[in-house]
């Protein structure tokens, strides 16, 4: 609770920049500092100042526009699916390791095998995403239910309750499942964190047993400071690494909870994503490469440092 609280403008900025809807004012910030293309290695830091600048622009004018409480959009429901994401998540692998553990004879938490990290993380992703889609359903449309009123439509939902009600009424239970496909394509992502960070964890853990093993070395304060700073920091690196290494899964949930309509003419409109792959292609065909890392520096601003608070708390 206190890391999603922390880090909510940067989550909510990141699923504007994850939806269609902000892309003009994004296109508009560009055109306005125009960069030539270069692919040069020497482009790259130009290229990240750039996004950085982007980035807190579009925060700062959220808040200009919208008020202080518009950087906590969505923040209840956020909250409300946080306590049962990570007690689920961290429940099914805990004790998915364990029996693991115990299933094929493995004693030694320090020789424990990748395999068995990797299969109680991929359990437990799973069962979190399946248990907790519809709150982070609910969390997305709220936070993207500006869009709405910015069009002259007025807002949709008037608070989380009335989103679900809306949901189910227009397009079934089934509606709040919405982007479960894309969370299950995701469980490679907190799969990919659990393993590096308990690869790192056992590697400190190794590290601090050989100092207390030796008779000729004085265990000190400093030693303590370095075990903890060592785990954090292996949450946040683990984070870091798994999340940008997976990311377009995230703006292809976001797009299929988004739910956009096209208008096909006489009144008519479909869902403009229908599927997991369609949504890839189109965004793909769309908005390139580009379009699939939409709201990555947001991203990793919050999550990094999420990690890092949930893990050491």
């Amino acid at each position: 609770m206190t890391a999603a609280t922390l880090t909510s403008p940067l989550d909510v900025l990141k699923t504007r920049l994850q939806s269609d809807f902000y892309q003009s004012q994004l296109q508009s910030l560009r055109a306005s500092h125009p960069m030539p293309p270069s692919s040069s290695l020497a482009s790259l830091p130009r290229s990240a100042i750039m996004h950085f600048s982007e980035t807190f622009q579009i925060l700062r004018s959220i808040h200009v526009h919208e008020g202080w409480r518009a950087l906590f959009k969505g923040l209840g429901p956020n909250l409300i699916g946080v306590v049962p994401a990570r007690a689920i998540n961290f429940y099914v692998y805990g004790n998915g390791k364990r029996i693991l553990s115990e299933y094929f004879n493995y004693h030694d938490a320090q020789k424990t095998p990748v395999g068995v990290h990797l299969t109680a993380a991929a359990v437990a992703g799973i069962a979190t995403g399946t248990a907790t889609n519809p709150i982070w359903l609910v969390k997305t449309r709220l936070q993207l239910d500006k869009s709405n009123a910015e069009i002259g439509k007025g807002r949709q939902y008037t608070n989380s309750w009335d989103c679900i009600k809306q949901t189910v009424r227009h397009e079934g239970i089934r509606g709040l499942y919405k982007g479960l496909s894309a969370s299950y394509l995701g469980v490679t992502e907190s799969t990919l964190q659990w393993v590096m960070y308990e690869q790192m964890k056992m590697y400190l853990s190794r590290r601090e047993m050989a100092k207390r093993a030796d008779p000729n070395y004085t265990y000190g304060t400093w030693d303590d400071v370095e075990v903890w700073g060592g785990r954090i920091c292996s949450a946040g690196m683990a984070k870091l690494v798994a999340a940008a290494a997976t990311y377009p899964h995230e703006v292809v949930r976001t797009r299929l909870r988004q739910a956009p309509t096209v208008a096909l003419g006489d009144g008519k409109v479909q869902m403009k994503y229908t599927g997991l792959v369609q949504c890839f292609k189109t965004v793909w065909v769309e908005e390139g490469m580009v379009g699939l890392y939409g709201g990555l520096t947001p991203h990793l601003l919050r999550v990094v440092p999420s990690a890092a608070i949930m893990f050491g708390m």
